[in-house]
């Protein structure tokens, strides 16, 4: 028996419709949790010290990660994805954990984490149901490799980071959104001393 036939089938926490529905919310919540951002950040020196430089290893697991994605044509098993399936939600969460630790607001940090377990979750389990239906080899891959921590690693080939599939990937967005929060936190920061 090969591999992908000894392996359970996957158990999904949240229905297909309810997944569906909150795929759909995404963007919708993005501007949700920068208006909510925007309003409740109350920076300080040390939490900005602290909080951007956890904010950009994320941006910088992300960056990784999209030079090794061929989003819809290859599995993606090489770079971080040979020790994790999702670094790009991983690092947007370590992103996230950063600017939370900037803003110095409890508030922020329970929508970030009511956003990530309900709209982001569901959507990371459509995404690999969609991988297991393309590609043949992610049953074994998913089995073999943790979600979101470098627990394991998967022993396939090896490739380097592309430029072009970091530009493809559009992840220099990630980038430029890091900058703009990092400088209204400082604005915010000028404005309260």
């Amino acid at each position: 028996m090969s591999d992908s036939e000894q392996q359970p089938l996957p158990r999904y926490f949240f229905p297909k419709p309810y997944a569906d529905f909150v795929q759909r919310l995404r963007v919708a919540c993005g501007f949700l949790l920068l208006a909510a951002f925007a309003c409740l950040a109350h920076p300080s020196p040390g939490s900005l010290m602290i909080g951007l430089p956890v904010s950009i290893a994320g941006l910088l697991l992300r960056s990784w990660a999209a030079g090794h994605l061929a989003k819809n044509q290859e599995l993606a098993s090489t770079g971080p994805y040979a020790r994790m399936r999702n670094p790009l939600y991983t690092g947007t969460l370590i992103v996230a954990l950063g600017m939370v630790i900037a803003c110095r607001s409890i508030w922020l940090a329970i929508l970030f984490a009511a956003v990530f377990l309900l709209i982001y979750f569901p959507a990371i389990e459509l995404e690999e149901q969609h991988l297991r239906n393309i590609f043949p080899a992610y049953t074994a891959y998913a089995f073999r490799v943790h979600r979101f921590l470098p627990v394991t690693k998967w022993n396939g080939r090896r490739a380097r980071f592309s430029w072009s599939l970091y530009r493809r990937n559009e992840e220099y967005k990630a980038l430029a959104g890091f900058l703009l929060a990092a400088a209204w936190l400082a604005w915010r920061l000028a404005r309260s001393l």
